[in-house]
C-alpha cells in the first residue's frame, strides 16, 4: 500500500488573525465569534451536557468530526466535557483531516480565543507537523484522547473501527468542498454510528439534509448561528445493515469489572499498565524479576529508531505512527536530562546503494522537515559532531530513552500495584477468571482480565503455547566516553547503533545471534559491535579502535515472524480451527459464528529491537480492545498486529489442524 503524501493547509491571514484557506476560498470559523458558533452548532445541538452529565461511572463517550482544522471544536468540546461529565468517565474525539495546520498555524489560530489557552497549550504540547496515518493523543490524565486521521477521509473512515455517539459534520461549505460533502460520507458514518447517535452541522443545503437522511438519519432544520438562518441537526433512527467482519477480529464481550493482571514489567506490560490506569482500571503487574525492566528493556539507553520503507507496508505505517505517539508520551509523562531521555536526533545512514535509495524514496515524500530531512555526508557531519562519510535521514524529534527509567515512570500511577520476584508457571480458568499459579500450584492471584507481556516467554502457558514467537540474543558493549568522543551530538544508526554519552558511557550494537540464548556477554560480540562503527562514523572507530570495552549487556529479543507485535484477544486454538475448518476448503466463506476466544485473556509482545516506538502505542491499543474504545490504528493495522493472524494463514494455506495444533 502506498500512502498519499499529505499537504499541510494553506492559510492566509485576514485581519491580522482570521485563518482563511486559498485552498478552499473559505474561513475557518465565525467571524463573528467561532467559539459560540461552535457552541451553538455542535455542543449545543447534539445535547452535549445534558447527555454527559447523565453518564454512569468507567463509561466512555465517541465523537467523531469531519474535518479537526484548527481543533476550536474539539477544545470547546474538551472544555464542555471538563465541566459537565462526571470525573470518572472518558472521552473519545476521533476527527479527519486530509490539510492539517503546521504546528506555527495552529499556535496563531489558538491564540484568540484566551478562555481557551490552558487546554490549547495541552494540545500544542504534543502536537507536531503531522504525517499521513493515525496520530494518537491522550490528555487530562487519560479522560480525553484525541485520535487523528490524517489523509482524505474516504480513504480514512473506512478503516474507522469505532462506535460514534455524536458526528460533529464540519468543514468547508459544500459549495466550496464539493467532494467532501456526498453520500458516501453519510452511509460511512451511520455505519459507524452507536442506535441514537445524533449529528449536528453548520449547513442548511438540501442536499445535505437529503443524504443523510437516505442513510438512516431523521434530520430537521434549526436557527443557526449569527447571519446564517438556519442548520441542521438529527439522531440515527435506521441503523443500516453492517457488512460482514471476519469474527476472528472481532472485539470480545466487554468485561464489566475494571480490573487486570499484567504479567511482565519491561515496556510492553509497564505501557499497558500506563494506559489502563489512566483509565481509571486497578492494574496489578506481575514480575518474576526482582526489579522492573530487568530483561530486554533493562538496557542503560535505547534508540528511537524509526525505519521506514518508501511502499509504506504495514510494518512501516505501524511503526510511523507508534514513533509518534512514543514521542507524545515521553514530552507528557518523562523530563530530559538527568540520564532520563534525550532528543538529540537521529541519523539513519545510508552507508550502501540499496539504502541510499530506499532513503531518496523517503525523502522525495513531502514529509515535513520536523520529521525527517535528507541530509548528506557534510551536513550528517555538522549533525551529529564528529566526521560521517556517507548521507542520510535525519529524525530531529527523535533521540535515546533510558526504558528502565520509562518504565519506572510508567508505573507511577497510583491505580498500579506491581509485584516482583514473583514467577507465574500456570493459568487456570475457573470459569469466571483466570487463577495464575506458581510452580506448585498455588494460586498468586486472579483476575477477570490477564495480560501477558512477557516476550518470547508469553508462549510457555498453554493457552498462547500456539503464538508464532521467537527469541533472537542481542548484545549491546558499553565503551567510556572522553572528551573526544563527547563530541557525539545524536544518535547514528546504520546496521547497528552508537549513543551518545549517558553518564560517562556511550552503548554500542547491537548484534543478532540465532545459535544461542543465553545471557552470557561474549568477546566475540563486543568485537563485532566495534566494527560496526566503521560504517557509523570512521572518526569513532580510529578512536575507539584500541580502547577496551567497560562492560556488555545481553537480551533476548521477540520477534514474530513477519516482524510486527502481537497485540490483542487470544483465540482458544482448537476450537478456531475446528469452527472454520471451512476456510482450509475455500477461503471466500464468511463465516458468522463468534469466534472462541479464550475469555479476558490479552496479549502484547514481539515488540523485536522496537520496544521503545511500539510498545506505548501497543498499550492504548490494548486498552482500546478492553474498553470498547475507538482503536487508535485503523482496522487493517489492527489486524495486521492481531494474534489471530497466524491460525487465520495456516488454516487458509491448509497446513494445520486441530490435532497437529494439538501435539505442539
Amino acid at each position: 500500500m502506498s500512502a498519499p503524501t499529505v499537504e499541510s493547509a494553506d492559510l492566509v491571514w485576514m485581519e491580522g488573525d482570521q485563518p482563511f484557506s486559498s485552498r478552499f476560498d473559505d474561513v475557518y470559523f465565525s467571524r463573528d465569534s467561532g467559539l459560540e458558533e461552535t457552541r451553538h452548532v455542535f455542543l449545543t445541538h447534539n445535547r452535549l451536557a445534558e447527555r454527559w452529565r447523565a453518564m454512569a461511572a468507567g463509561e466512555h463517550f465517541c465523537i467523531a468530526e469531519t474535518g479537526f482544522g484548527t481543533g476550536l471544536n474539539f477544545l470547546a468540546a474538551w472544555q464542555l466535557w471538563q465541566a459537565s461529565a462526571p470525573d470518572d468517565t472518558y472521552l473519545h474525539f476521533v476527527s479527519t483531516e486530509k490539510y492539517p495546520l503546521t504546528r506555527t498555524d495552529l499556535q496563531r489560530a489558538l491564540a484568540i480565543w484566551s478562555e481557551l489557552a490552558d487546554l490549547s497549550a495541552e494540545l500544542l504540547g504534543q502536537y507536531q507537523d503531522l504525517t499521513p496515518g493515525w496520530q494518537h493523543f491522550s490528555f487530562a490524565g487519560g479522560r480525553v484522547t484525541l485520535t487523528l486521521l490524517i489523509g482524505d477521509l474516504f480513504d480514512t473512515l473506512p478503516e474507522l473501527d469505532a462506535a460514534v455517539d455524536a458526528w460533529f459534520l464540519d468543514g468547508f461549505a459544500p459549495a466550496r468542498n464539493p467532494d467532501m460533502w456526498q453520500p458516501a460520507l453519510y452511509q460511512r458514518m451511520a455505519e459507524l454510528s452507536r442506535p441514537g447517535a445524533t449529528v449536528a452541522t453548520f449547513t442548511s443545503v438540501g442536499d445535505v439534509r437529503r443524504g443523510l437522511i437516505a442513510a438512516g438519519f431523521e434530520m430537521r432544520k434549526v436557527k443557526g448561528f449569527g447571519r446564517k438562518r438556519e442548520m441542521l441537526c438529527g439522531q440515527l433512527q435506521q441503523p443500516p445493515a453492517q457488512p460482514w467482519r471476519a469474527p476472528w477480529y472481532a472485539r470480545p464481550e466487554r468485561s464489566d469489572k475494571r480490573s487486570a493482571i499484567i504479567i511482565g514489567a519491561g515496556l510492553a506490560g509497564c505501557s499497558t499498565a500506563h494506559a489502563l490506569a489512566r483509565r481509571g482500571w486497578q492494574v496489578q503487574v506481575i514480575e518474576r524479576l526482582p526489579d522492573v525492566a530487568g530483561a530486554a528493556s533493562g538496557n542503560p539507553q535505547g534508540i528511537l529508531y524509526c525505519k521506514l520503507s518508501p511502499h509504506h507496508p504495514p510494518l512501516s505505517r505501524f511503526i510511523q505512527s507508534a514513533y509518534q505517539y512514543s514521542l507524545r508520551l515521553l514530552q507528557r509523562e518523562l523530563k530530559q536530562g538527568e540520564g532520563r531521555w534525550h532528543a538529540c536526533g537521529v541519523l539513519q545512514l545510508g552507508t550502501d546503494d540499496k539504502e541510499q535509495r530506499r532513503q531518496q524514496g523517503l525523502a522525495s515524500q513531502g514529509y515535513p522537515a520536523s520529521f525527517l530531512q535528507a541530509v548528506d555526508a557534510r551536513q550528517a557531519s555538522a549533525l551529529a559532531g564528529v566526521e560521517i562519510s556517507s548521507p542520510g535521514l535525519f529524525f530531529p524529534a527523535g533521540g535515546w530513552v533510558s526504558p528502565p527509567t520509562l518504565c519506572r515512570q510508567l508505573l507511577e500511577h497510583p491505580n498500579i500495584e506491581v509485584r516482583t520476584t514473583t514467577a507465574v508457571a500456570d493459568l487456570r480458568y475457573d470459569g469466571s477468571q483466570w487463577q495464575l499459579l506458581n510452580e506448585q500450584g498455588d494460586c498468586l492471584a486472579a483476575s477477570g482480565t490477564v495480560i501477558i507481556c512477557g516476550a518470547h516467554e508469553t508462549a510457555r502457558f498453554s493457552q498462547t503455547r500456539h503464538l508464532s514467537l521467537k527469541p533472537i540474543r542481542g548484545q549491546i558493549t558499553h565503551l567510556p566516553a572522553d572528551a573526544h568522543s563527547s563530541r557525539l551530538k545524536t544518535v547514528l544508526c546504520a546496521d547497528g547503533y552508537v549513543s551518545p554519552a549517558r553518564q560517562g558511557e556511550h552503548h554500542l550494537g547491537a548484534s543478532f545471534r540465532f545459535d544461542r540464548l543465553d545471557l552470557t556477554p561474549s568477546k566475540e560480540e563486543n568485537r563485532h559491535n566495534l566494527q560496526l562503527l566503521q560504517s557509523l562514523s570512521p572518526e569513532l572507530h580510529r578512536h575507539f579502535s584500541a580502547t577496551a570495552p567497560q562492560g556488555a549487556r545481553v537480551g533476548l529479543r521477540c520477534t514474530a515472524p513477519d516482524y510486527l507485535p502481537l497485540l490483542g484477544p487470544v483465540l482458544d486454538p482448537d476450537a478456531f480451527l475446528d469452527q472454520y475448518a471451512v476456510l482450509g476448503k475455500d477461503a471466500s466463506q464468511q463465516p458468522t459464528a463468534p469466534a472462541p476466544w479464550q475469555p479476558g485473556l490479552y496479549v502484547n509482545t514481539a515488540h523485536g529491537s522496537r520496544g521503545l516506538i511500539s510498545a506505548p502505542l501497543s498499550g492504548e491499543l490494548l486498552a482500546a480492545w478492553l474498553g470498547d474504545e475507538p482503536l487508535p490504528l485503523p482496522r487493517d493495522l489492527s489486524q495486521a498486529v492481531h494474534p489471530s493472524r497466524f491460525l487465520l494463514c495456516q488454516l487458509v494455506r491448509g497446513n494445520a489442524s486441530s490435532s497437529q495444533r494439538s501435539k505442539q
